[in-house]
């Protein structure tokens, strides 16, 4: 009987855990919500478009490759992966940032969006094929 009752306990945990980690998400979420638009701004974008969902991915796309409808890409299957870690640096690259930069905002996008937005990096434009990273 006790170890019955301590496998509830252990599962009543683990729902509870994720119960809880859902507002962990929501805040993270809105984290980023608010980095992209800080980034858009900088960007001289419009903020608010940061809040709708094909109209951010335009301008994510035109911040970073300089049209806007290149996001339509995102729709081909496994070029989709390719393009989003291409566009990952190149927003690196607009701001003027190092490849060690762009691989952050990869793995870890939150930290390095929050560093963009906030932080003292300045839109540069659109990166062009010269540009290099300088490791």
């Amino acid at each position: 009987m006790p170890r019955e009752i301590y496998t509830i306990y252990l599962w009543h945990m683990l729902f509870d855990g994720l119960h809880n980690a859902k507002y962990l998400f929501i805040m993270l979420a809105i984290f980023c919500l608010v980095c992209y638009w800080a980034i858009f701004e900088k960007a001289f974008e419009h903020g608010w478009g940061a809040l709708i969902p094909f109209y951010s991915n335009y301008l994510y796309f035109k911040i970073t490759w300089g049209n806007g409808w290149y996001f339509l890409l995102l729709l081909i299957p496994i070029a989709n992966v390719v393009i989003t870690i291409i566009t990952t640096f190149k927003l690196a690259r607009a701001f003027r940032k190092g490849f060690w930069f762009g691989l952050g905002l990869l793995f870890l996008n939150p930290v390095f969006l929050g560093i963009l937005a906030f932080g003292e990096p300045r839109y540069k434009g659109v990166p062009t094929r010269d540009d290099s990273f300088d490791l």
